[in-house]
């Protein structure tokens, strides 16, 4: 299991941050003793750096934490999205990083340091890709804008902040799949309302410049109202467990009023083509969160006869592979349309139909003629590297791991299947050096060093190997000191 290792330590340090924003505790003033310097008298803010560091190791926390979402189409979909975004958001600096959370709450956040995070359920809620655009465009501006440094230099002048409590909101959010965090939140928004929501100034703020970055992209930005007006309508439905999203970002009447009265002054660019993105990921997404595979089979074979064939007969390809119908899954990927069914997406869904089917040769065959059709491609890459690993030609399945990371050096998922693949071919070595990376990028830093010890004990080491380890020791030591200031 990839995630047996965690002790629950930084869970359990978030929570205690987060109840604490009430009331100072001693055990709260001690933590607030090792916080990084926020500001001084030379500077109103943290720096720009500073975000940066403190963002890529809260991510550390999120990765050891939060169920990641591992599937690369998804990923690739919204990477593609955003940063379709980032050229017309008024975003300084760039140096970006998406995390995708396999959870089926509907939830966006953006943490200092460029870290944008998405909850797989935000797909499902969209009804559309400028919807879900509407959101992304919305935390870019809280970055652009960094709300985040403006928002800690207010509590600075007020009262004691506590760092940990601020993001632990968003890190319980994102842990939880089944809405208790949006319980707890909401138990706790009485005393920590200024913690856990940007004030309205900065959320009118980011719908103002995100609705100016949604149209700058040709993008609709009547959808950002529509998507938080149907949030808004649907308020009731949630009770007392309103998602993670309402409370971090309040959705009122006002606010909408306002945005509606924005739209009237922004030209709105005319339609875009019909591209099946958005529906190929978001029935991908319905697939992969229903509890209930039978059912949304039937579902999706019950609506497979109505205009949106193509969403619903790609619906029936992922639900019939999942209950092990697959010949029914071949039947309808054969009913898609030309434009669904030679589209990338579907084209990679068929060859792991072709790997449950055991048809390896097959799936090889077909996963190269996408590789060199599409190089770069992350999901083509992972796809080739299943299919190499599946088809036992472990020495290809880790020439593309690495691969991979050359461009997503922080890709957990590739960390922990090289590892793994690197075991089969007994390159021991090459097997704690995986694991030191996958266990840094997660933040557990004990079995990070455990994982040198070892490998420095391996016989037959060169010297550039014992160097290469030392240095790699050095830099994870000085990770850890960084976190312990900083969190």
């Amino acid at each position: 299991m990839r995630n047996a290792f965690l002790s629950g330590h930084f869970f359990t340090f978030a929570l205690i941050g987060l109840l604490g924003l009430s009331t100072p505790s001693a055990a709260q003033t001690a933590l607030e003793t090792r916080l990084p310097v926020l500001s001084d008298a030379t500077s109103s803010a943290i720096s720009l750096q500073s975000e940066y560091r403190l963002g890529r190791n809260w991510a550390r926390i999120l990765r050891g934490q939060a169920p990641l979402m591992h599937d690369a189409l998804v990923y690739h979909y919204l990477e593609e999205l955003l940063w379709d975004l980032v050229p017309h958001s008024q975003l300084q600096d760039r140096r970006l990083e998406l995390i995708v959370l396999d959870n089926p709450t509907f939830n966006a956040f953006a943490v200092p340091g460029g870290i944008v995070g998405v909850h797989g359920g935000l797909v499902v809620a969209a009804e559309s890709e400028d919807e879900l655009a509407s959101v992304l465009a919305h935390e870019l501006a809280h970055l652009s804008q960094r709300h985040f440094a403006q928002r800690l230099e207010e509590e600075r002048r007020n009262r004691p902040v506590m760092l940990a409590g601020v993001l632990a909101s968003i890190l319980i959010g994102a842990m939880d799949t089944q809405g208790g965090a949006a319980a707890l939140s909401s138990t706790l928004a009485a005393s920590a309302q200024a913690q856990l929501a940007f004030s309205r100034r900065n959320e009118e703020e980011a719908d103002r410049i995100g609705m100016q970055t949604l149209t700058a992209s040709g993008r609709d930005p009547q959808a950002m109202p529509d998507m938080f007006s149907r949030l808004q309508r649907n308020y009731r439905f949630y009770g007392q467990r309103p998602p993670e999203f309402l409370l971090t970002h309040p959705v009122t009447e006002s606010r909408i009023a306002d945005s509606l009265n924005r739209v009237s002054s922004l030209q709105r660019p005319s339609p875009r083509p019909y591209s099946p993105d958005f529906d190929l990921i978001r029935t991908r997404l319905q697939v992969h969160f229903s509890s209930q595979p039978g059912e949304i089979l039937q579902r999706f074979l019950a609506d497979s006869r109505s205009s949106q064939a193509g969403r619903h007969d790609y619906g029936v390809m992922l639900a019939a592979m999942r209950t092990g119908d697959l010949a029914l899954a071949e039947t309808h990927y054969r009913k898609l349309p030309d434009n669904w069914r030679q589209h990338l997406y579907t084209e990679i869904t068929y060859v792991e139909w072709l790997l449950a089917a055991g048809r390896k040769a097959e799936a090889a065959e077909a996963s190269q003629r996408l590789l060199a059709l599409y190089p770069g491609s992350l999901p083509v890459q992972k796809l080739q590297a299943r299919v190499m690993r599946e088809s036992q030609n472990y020495t290809q399945a880790t020439a593309q791991y690495r691969a991979i990371l050359q461009n997503y050096p922080n890709d957990t998922d590739a960390w922990y299947e090289l590892a793994e693949t690197e075991g089969l071919l007994g390159n021991i070595l090459a097997v704690h050096e995986a694991r030191i990376e996958y266990f840094l990028l997660t933040g557990n830093f004990d079995q990070a060093l455990r994982q040198l010890e070892f490998a420095k004990r391996e016989r037959g080491l060169t010297a550039s190997d014992q160097e290469r380890l030392e240095r790699r020791e050095k830099e994870a030591q000085e990770i850890r000191r960084q976190m312990r200031e900083d969190f």
